[in-house]
């Protein structure tokens, strides 16, 4: 039984459909790759997943159980629970510049802890939020840089902050949407490398990403949008080394020739 399997998913925007019909399943530990050119629906496939958007139909499962049916309306409630179980990595970091990274990374689970909890049991889940956002920290390579400010920090850091706040609240998939398109160049090995270390780990990953050797090498799946569907999926070697579709070879040779 597959840990994530998303069916028959279609967005519209307007009149303007960006998903098709999008199939695909993943198991737990798995890193699945999403490539494809500008405008194929990757983005708006994962802010689906993330309930950033509601996809129009489709299901999605996880864990044998219904995650996600468009059929069915849910209160804010639910989906504030639901959210936790997905974490996302944006583009553009979107770090709160008015806290420290700590902060950054400690809020979003500080948000969680029931107001209602006596002033004692409240003092002691924050202290202990605090020492996990800081071993977390650590463990991106952040730990002396718990006190500064988003401004205090190169782009490569401030998306290992974002790293670390997607991971403070413990989600099953950690999704990243092209977390190194706003980085330059030589900030963006940083950032693969703390990726890289995640999977060792076996963390269940979806990657939106234009770095097709960082897919190929440290994927287990790889999927190719194009046009809102999926146009190829299957293991690395075979999607970049035996693409079958016509529309993979033309996108993976132009690809390859800027790398």
């Amino acid at each position: 039984m597959a840990f994530l399997e998303v069916k028959g998913i279609h967005k519209k925007f307007g009149k303007t459909e960006v998903l098709k019909g999008i199939d695909f399943s993943m198991e737990k530990g798995e890193v699945l790759a999403i490539i494809g050119s500008s405008g194929s629906g990757k983005t708006t496939l994962l802010r689906c997943l993330n309930f950033l958007e509601r996809a129009d139909k489709g299901v999605f499962m996880l864990n044998g159980e219904e995650f996600f049916n468009a059929e069915k309306s849910y209160k804010d409630s639910e989906i504030r629970e639901k959210h936790k179980h997905l974490g996302l990595v944006f583009q553009q970091f979107n770090l709160f510049p008015q806290y420290t990274v700590l902060k950054n990374v400690s809020l979003a689970v500080e948000l969680t802890v029931d107001k209602k909890l006596p002033k004692d049991e409240k003092k002691r889940l924050f202290a202990q939020i605090n020492e996990n956002s800081k071993a977390i920290l650590e463990s991106v390579g952040l730990g002396d840089k718990i006190s500064s400010y988003p401004c205090n920090l190169s782009g490569g850091q401030q998306q290992r902050v974002a790293i670390a706040r997607a991971l403070a609240l413990s989600p099953d998939i950690l999704c990243f949407d092209e977390p190194t398109s706003a980085l330059d160049p030589e900030l963006t090995g940083e950032v693969l490398r703390v990726i890289r270390e995640l999977k060792n780990s076996m963390r269940t990953m979806i990657v939106v990403t234009h770095e097709m050797n960082f897919a190929r090498g440290v994927a287990d799946k790889v999927i190719f949008m194009a046009d809102g569907v999926i146009e190829e999926e299957g293991d690395p070697e075979q999607v970049f080394g035996n693409p079958k579709s016509e529309r993979t070879k033309a996108f993976l040779e132009k690809s390859l020739e800027n790398i």
